[in-house]
């Protein structure tokens, strides 16, 4: 009887210890070495940038050669003008594949492996967000490259431009949380893509990117005049072309933050009741 007791004692499941507590730093570092990973994929597949350099060149050349002369009478003011907000959508689209590659990888077991490993839990969403600045470099270097030939000139100068960049570049990077919260809520990959294009489609069109804000109907114009899209735009050209630059970036900046602030704990969230 008693062999039995201590039989039945020592079957009795032990817990598993408490997961290490990891500090900031050493996230941070993790999801550096998995970005890694990610410029590794771009690498071997260089085919996956192609949805960042062709998609703004096609806008840039539809609106600027269709629409540029009914607009603004003449495609090289026009050009002048669109190109710093083409810039700042593209970012924005850009963040797309972010979401998407996340539901990949999950769908295919690539997080079961990394839930085995030694390291932050929110290192592979850190990684797969700064992976992608490879791929939004390529993309605004190719889209400048194709605005130059047509025309575009930088009418202020090189630190100032590389100011409009970086700070597009900070803006996708917060965009990215929200495609991370919808790619670990959406578990079909065939319908990640439609649902954040109607997310994203309000803010990249709805904004002062290709047509002036005053063309627009009341009701639009105050949609517009406050959407973050705008608000980027409008600092890229400043920083670009000249012309107030304190009052879109604090209104970006402050965009910026509230939706790393909403975004990132929603993508944490999804992100633990996925795996």
């Amino acid at each position: 009887m008693t062999s039995t007791l201590e039989r039945s004692t020592d079957s009795t499941p032990v817990s598993p210890p408490p997961r290490e507590r990891i500090g900031p730093l050493r996230t941070v570092r993790h999801g550096l070495t998995l970005a890694g990973r990610s410029v590794l994929k771009i690498r071997k597949s260089p085919e996956g940038l192609l949805d960042v350099t062709l998609q703004p060149i096609l806008f840039l050349v539809m609106f600027v050669y269709l629409f540029g002369g009914a607009i603004a009478q003449d495609t090289g003011a026009y050009l002048q003008q669109t190109l710093p907000g083409v810039m700042a959508m593209n970012m924005i689209f850009g963040s797309l594949g972010t979401g998407m590659q996340l539901n990949t990888d999950i769908n295919k077991g690539v997080f079961d492996r990394f839930r085995s490993l030694p390291i932050a839990r929110s290192a592979p969403l850190i990684g797969a967000v700064f992976g992608d600045i490879v791929r939004y470099v390529v993309s605004v270097a190719v889209l400048l490259g194709v605005a130059t030939l047509m025309g575009f000139r930088i009418e202020t100068g090189p630190l100032q431009a590389l100011a409009a960049f970086l700070v597009a570049l900070a803006f996708a990077l917060s965009m990215c949380w929200i495609t991370v919260f919808l790619g670990m809520l959406i578990r079909s990959q065939q319908a990640l893509p439609g649902v954040a294009m109607a997310f994203m489609f309000p803010l990249t069109m709805g904004s002062n990117v290709f047509v002036p804000t005053e063309t627009m109907p009341g009701w639009l114009q105050a949609w517009v005049q406050i959407n973050p899209v705008t608000q980027l735009a409008d600092t890229a050209r400043g920083l670009m072309l000249g012309g107030p630059v304190a009052g879109p970036l604090t209104a970006t900046v402050i965009w910026m933050v509230a939706l790393t602030a909403v975004f990132f704990p929603l993508a944490m969230w999804a992100y633990r009741r996925r795996v």
